[in-house]
């Protein structure tokens, strides 16, 4: 079994793209270290995620996706050294599922790192990552109740929520909470904070494709009512292609605009959640790494607009524009030779 296993379980929206990436770009340089990185690439962590908190069809996605977390924790124990298992939607694991966990890592020593950021960030970040999903509910109707997938609800936005199901399994000093670096920082603060915590030494360059663009307002809420027209896009498959990676990552990116804000109702919940997060942090001995006072939300909102005051002037000068780059991509396609 491995000696240690260090278990990134989120949360979502808090630059787990980029430190994946940066993970499964150095694999070999991770081996060279004695850090066993298991199963065959990014996607089998996020099927592992679901596996264990047993998701509803999760076959339709692939068919070696059921068993997925097995899979993992066996190759884990038959790793002598250390071992890291990375995916966001762990975090949304129930506090059953979660013993299913450890019991599956033991006798390792396992280590929970959570990378974290204000819970007001994470509620527009998340709202964001649920219209590029091809999501249509409005930020005020966020997090949507009932909603088939845990990671678009408090149960992975919610820090303090996510340590109380989570927090309890390990000891206190192997929980890493890693706050999100400012602008400020080295542009590889994120990847260092990290590596520090795994005692990572090599050198490790991400590939380069990990880009999670931010969208500006106006383009969530073009890409919102968008979404609302669209029939014939419920498969996993398509929404990743073509809602998220096309019409967003692809041309709505190309537009810049203001970050997204919140109401003053949600705005004070955050409040209170951050203040709550931070308090069982602070009381339970966490190890923190970066500035715990980063994890707390400023009411004021600088430089955020909430998505009501979007006019149609605005969604129809984005969709305008989106269609132009859409039209500009069907002439070349169709251009293109077809035959031998």
């Amino acid at each position: 079994m491995a000696s240690e296993v260090f278990f990134h379980i989120g949360l979502p929206k808090t630059g787990t793209t980029y430190l994946q990436d940066v993970l499964w770009s150095g694999r070999e340089s991770l081996l060279a270290e004695g850090v066993l990185l298991p199963g065959v690439g990014h996607r089998q962590h996020l099927w592992a995620a679901l596996d264990l908190q047993e998701r509803r069809g999760l076959s339709q996605r692939h068919p070696r996706a059921v068993g997925s977390f097995a899979a993992l924790t066996e190759q884990v124990r038959d790793w002598p050294g250390r071992a890291v298992i990375s995916h966001e939607f762990f975090c949304g694991a129930r506090r059953e599922q979660v013993a299913t966990a450890m019991e599956a890592l033991a006798p390792a020593d396992v280590h929970l790192v959570i990378t974290a950021r204000d819970t007001l960030g994470m509620l527009t970040a998340g709202w964001t990552e649920y219209v590029k999903n091809g999501g249509s509910r409005s930020l005020e109707q966020m997090p949507p109740k009932g909603h088939r997938a845990p990671e678009f609800s408090w149960r992975t936005w919610d820090l303090g929520d996510v340590l109380r199901r989570w927090g309890t399994s390990v000891p206190p000093e192997r929980v890493h909470v890693l706050t999100m670096p400012t602008r400020e920082e080295p542009a590889d603060q994120h990847w260092r904070n990290f590596a520090g915590v795994l005692g990572l030494t090599g050198q490790y360059e991400p590939s380069g494709h990990a880009a999670n663009p931010a969208l500006g307002v106006a383009q969530i809420e073009t890409l919102r009512r968008v979404n609302d027209q669209l029939t014939g896009f419920a498969k996993p498959v398509d929404r990743g292609r073509w809602i998220r990676g096309y019409l967003a990552e692809e041309l709505l990116v190309r537009q810049h605009g203001d970050r997204p804000g919140a109401s003053a109702e949600q705005v004070a919940d955050c409040v209170t959640r951050a203040e709550r997060a931070v308090a069982t942090i602070r009381e339970r001995g966490y190890d923190v790494v970066g500035d715990l006072e980063r994890l707390l939300v400023d009411p004021r909102q600088p430089g955020r607009r909430e998505p009501g005051e979007v006019t149609d002037d605005e969604v129809i000068a984005s969709a305008t524009a989106l269609v132009a780059d859409m039209l500009t991509d069907v002439r070349e396609l169709r251009r293109r030779p077809t035959g031998p």
